[in-house]
């Protein structure tokens, strides 16, 4: 477990300098990657580049026969209760104002910010956790 916790707050940041841009760098192609680097599949399969904001990129999930990218996400993770959540799994953050994908390191949630760089909220604020 301390592996893991040490691994991803390492991939945290080595994605806190990128700029955020949607298909490319956004919080899908985020967890996606960290997915993908923990063995997992790959979430962003006909997604990644194809798309250049972030409603386009749900329009192309949609296209896929999936309501929205949390539903992607639904569909090839297993969901965990949030109390039994673990450094490295995904969090869905939804807090009235925004929403998006984090990873869990701890008792917090690495996430993007659409300005650029690197955020993290308390896990108390994810609605939603899968494990990859």
């Amino acid at each position: 477990m301390a592996d893991r916790h040490a691994a991803v707050i390492a991939y945290a940041q080595s994605a806190r300098g990128t700029a955020f841009r949607p298909g490319r760098h956004d919080c899908a192609t985020f967890a996606a990657g960290w997915v993908r680097q923990c063995g997992g599949p790959d979430l962003m399969a006909g997604l990644r580049s194809k798309y250049r904001s972030l409603k386009k990129g749900r329009e192309l999930a949609a296209e896929m026969g999936h309501a929205s990218e949390l539903d992607l996400c639904a569909a090839h993770l297993a969901e965990v209760p949030r109390l039994m959540a673990q450094s490295g799994d995904v969090a869905w953050v939804d807090d009235g104002q925004s929403e998006g994908f984090g990873l869990v390191a701890g008792e917090i949630v690495y996430c993007l910010t659409p300005k650029g760089g690197m955020g993290h909220v308390p896990l108390d604020r994810a609605a939603r956790v899968f494990r990859p």
